[in-house]
C-alpha cells in the first residue's frame, strides 16, 4: 500500500507529510541550543508532560475513549517506562554530550533494532535488502560512535590506543543516544500490545505524562538550578520542542499513519537527521569530521534500506518476472517458427540440350 496524499482532506498534504520529521529534527537543534543554560532531565520533563497533556486534550476533542481496565494501564505504564522515561532520559543526557545532528542520526537508527526484534519475536522476514541495510547500518554507527583512534587503528595497529579510546567512548554521548534508540525500538514493538487495550493516540498522551513523572522526581533530587539561567529565547526553544517537536509532530504522524500505510510513512524517517544536521550546522555551527560524515551517509542509506526492504524486494521481483516472461515469450516464438513448415518455390531451368536428350 502507498500513502495517498490526494485522499487527505488537509491542505498542503505533501508538506504536512514531511512536517513531523522536520519538527523532530529541528526540535533536536532547539533542545541542544538550550542545554548550556539548564539540565538534561529537566529538558526531558518539559518536553514530555506538557506535550502529553496537549495530546490528551486533542484526543478528548476527537472523542477518543480513555483506557479501561488494569491491563490497559499496565501496558501503558510499561510503554511509558521504556518509550518515555528511558528514551527521553537517555536522549537528553546524550544530547548534552554530543551534537544535535549526530544525536538525531543515532536516534533514527532504531529501525535496525526494530527489524531484529521483529525477527526474534514475530519471525518477520528481513530479506536481502534488510540484511544489507543492517550491515551498512552497523558500519555507519561504528564510524559515528567509536573513537577515531579505534577506526584509524584498524589501518595502523601500532598506533592504536585502547585505554584512551574507552575513556573517550564513555565521555561522549553517542552510546547514550544508541541506548535511547534501543529504548525507542522496544517501545515501538510494545505498541502492538498497547493498541490491543487502548487507543494509540490516548496511549501516546498518557505514556508521555506517566513517563515524565520519574524524570521529574530524578531531576528534582539530582539536578539544581534547572530553570534559573534560562532566558526568553531558551523558553521559546523549550516551548517549540514541546508544542511542535512533540505534540504537533506526534499528532500529524498518527493522522497520516491512520489514513495510509505506516510503512510508506516510516520510509521518510531518514529526513529527521537530515534536518537536524542541516539546522545544527546553520544555527549551532556543528561540523562533522570525515569519519562522522561517512558514518552519517552509511546510516541514512541503511535506514532507507530497512524501511523500504519490502518495496525494493517487490520491485526486484517484478523486474525478474518481467525478464522471465520476455524470455519465455522469445522461446515460444522460436519454437513455433521451428515447428511450422515453410514452402519455398524453386524454379529449375533445363537447357535445350538436355531437353533434346
Amino acid at each position: 500500500m502507498q500513502l495517498k496524499l490526494t485522499d487527505s482532506k488537509l491542505p498542503f498534504a505533501p508538506l504536512l507529510l514531511i512536517a513531523p520529521f522536520f519538527l523532530w529534527g529541528t526540535a533536536m537543534v532547539a533542545m541542544k541550543g538550550v542545554m548550556p543554560h539548564t539540565t538534561p532531565l529537566f529538558v526531558a520533563v518539559v518536553r514530555l508532560i506538557p506535550a502529553g497533556a496537549l495530546v490528551l486534550l486533542a484526543a478528548a476533542f476527537m472523542g477518543k475513549p480513555q483506557p479501561q481496565g488494569w491491563k490497559a494501564w499496565l501496558w501503558i505504564s510499561l510503554f511509558a517506562l521504556v518509550d518515555a522515561t528511558l528514551f527521553q532520559g537517555f536522549l537528553a543526557e546524550g544530547l548534552a554530550r554530543t551534537g544535535a545532528g549526530l544525536g538525531s542520526v543515532m536516534i533514527d537508527s532504531q529501525p535496525l533494532a526494530v527489524a531484529i526484534l521483529c525477527l526474534w519475536l514475530f519471525q518477520e522476514k528481513i530479506g536481502f535488502w534488510g540484511w544489507l541495510g543492517l550491515v551498512i547500518g552497523v558500519a555507519g554507527i561504528s564510524l559515528i560512535g567509536l573513537p577515531d583512534g579505534w577506526i584509524l587503528g584498524l589501518f595502523h595497529p601500532e598506533n592504536r590506543q585502547v585505554s584512551g579510546g574507552i575513556e573517550q567512548l564513555f565521555q561522549g554521548g553517542e552510546w547514550l543516544m544508541l541506548l535511547a534508540a534501543l529504548s525507542m525500538a522496544v517501545g515501538t514493538v510494545l505498541v502492538r500490545w498497547v493498541c490491543r487495550y487502548v487507543d494509540p493516540v490516548v496511549a501516546t498522551g498518557w505514556h508521555m505524562i506517566l513517563g515524565g513523572l520519574p524524570l521529574l522526581a530524578i531531576s528534582a533530587a539530582t539536578e539544581s538550578e534547572q530553570f534559573v539561567n534560562i532566558d526568553f529565547s531558551g523558553w521559546m526553544a523549550l516551548g517549540y520542542s514541546t508544542v511542535f517537536g512533540s505534540a504537533i509532530a506526534y499528532g500529524l504522524f498518527f493522522y497520516f499513519a491512520s489514513s495510509g500505510s505506516l510503512t510508506s510513512l516510516s520510509s521518510l524517517t531518514f529526513l529527521t537527521p537530515v534536518f537536524a544536521l542541516l539546522f545544527g550546522n546553520l544555527f549551532l555551527g556543528e561540523v562533522l569530521n570525515p569519519l562522522q560524515s561517512m558514518g552519517v551517509g552509511l546510516t541514512l542509506v541503511s535506514i532507507y534500506l530497512i524501511n523500504q526492504r519490502d518495496t525494493l524486494a517487490d520491485k526486484l521481483r517484478k523486474v525478474r518476472h518481467g525478464e522471465a516472461s520476455a524470455e519465455v515469450e522469445a522461446t515460444g516464438l522460436l519454437e513455433s517458427s521451428e515447428l511450422n513448415s515453410v514452402e519455398l518455390p524453386v524454379q529449375l531451368r533445363v537447357s535445350e540440350l538436355e531437353s533434346e536428350l
